[in-house]
């Protein structure tokens, strides 16, 4: 097993494949494969397509496959989810202060930023019309697609990087695995933490995941002082308001990466309701309350390895 370590999409990029020689053409895969998904769906960039897409004015565009593909997949996450986890919620981030990359919303003086909180639930507005390949964002209307643009290049790269380097591929890109092909013996070990960025010498919960992918959503890693308190960028689209949750992390595996970051970004979002809502979908999870204590949900192993 090899990896290597990088910096793309205002996150970490972590890259392992289960035979070092198949590294190099992997790494030259992730690289294209996480500029591609830049250019198409960063809400940060002016020449993104996203960008373009969000200043149409209500103007039917079209759009290239891969932003399709991330828009077709966001309305799923939205349906699946009855709208807890949706695509445009990007004029309520912005309004609540996350209105450029999350570097410089760290760095700037927050103190004279005054939020506005503007629900979103416009999801069903959304028109996609295959044939030609067009979307419409009604005016006003502003898409974020966070939640799940990233899940899908770890889930597309990884499954394109197995194939090439003919080999077991893990892709992770901050709080979003994805794993695909042949595994090492014993599955691809994981390290569970609030931070993404934690140092894998730090001590901490582990499972093993041998195929498909699992997400971690959380409420401690970005977020930012306003004039009126601190918010972090997992809002409720039903008040467009930070969400108010008793769980500092959700972590859930499933079948994909797209579906786990789907499931523990809406755990965040349900608050209480989490537990069931998980455990009616079979999916197994480990939520963190805020004072440390774990809750484990649909089979997710209560003592994980030791990492």
């Amino acid at each position: 097993m090899k990896s290597i370590a990088l910096r793309a999409l205002g996150t970490s990029a972590v890259l392992a494949t289960a035979d070092p020689a198949g590294l190099p053409a992997a790494r030259r895969l992730l690289v294209c494969g996480l500029r591609a998904f830049d250019l198409a769906c960063s809400r940060f960039r002016d020449d993104s397509e996203l960008t373009a897409l969000n200043r149409a004015g209500g103007e039917p565009t079209r759009v290239g496959e891969l932003l399709w593909d991330a828009l077709v997949v966001a309305l799923r996450a939205a349906e699946l989810t009855d709208g807890i986890v949706d695509p445009t919620v990007g004029r309520s981030l912005r309004l609540a202060g996350y209105d450029r990359t999350y570097l410089r919303v760290r760095v700037r003086e927050g103190r004279l930023v005054e939020p506005a909180f503007e629900p979103a639930g416009h999801w069903r507005s959304i028109e996609l019309d295959e044939d030609r390949r067009q979307v419409r964002v009604p005016p006003g209307v502003e898409l974020d697609l966070g939640a799940t643009a990233k899940a899908l290049a770890a889930d597309s790269i990884a499954g394109a990087a197995a194939e090439l380097a003919a080999c077991g591929v893990l892709v992770v890109l901050g709080g979003d695995v994805a794993v695909a092909g042949s595994p090492p013996e014993g599955g691809w070990p994981i390290r569970i933490a609030d931070d993404h960025s934690t140092h894998c010498d730090v001590p901490g919960p582990a499972v093993a995941i041998s195929a498909g992918g699992l997400a971690t959503s959380s409420t401690v890693v970005r977020r930012w002082d306003s004039s009126t308190g601190e918010q972090h960028h997992l809002l409720d689209p039903r008040t467009g308001r930070p969400a108010e949750t008793p769980w500092r992390t959700a972590t859930v595996a499933a079948g994909s990466c797209v579906d786990a970051n789907t499931a523990s970004t809406a755990a965040v979002v349900l608050g209480h309701a989490a537990p069931a809502w998980l455990e009616d979908r079979r999916l197994p999870a480990r939520l963190v309350r805020r004072d440390g204590a774990a809750v484990y949900v649909g089979g997710w192993p209560e003592r994980a390895l030791a990492a």
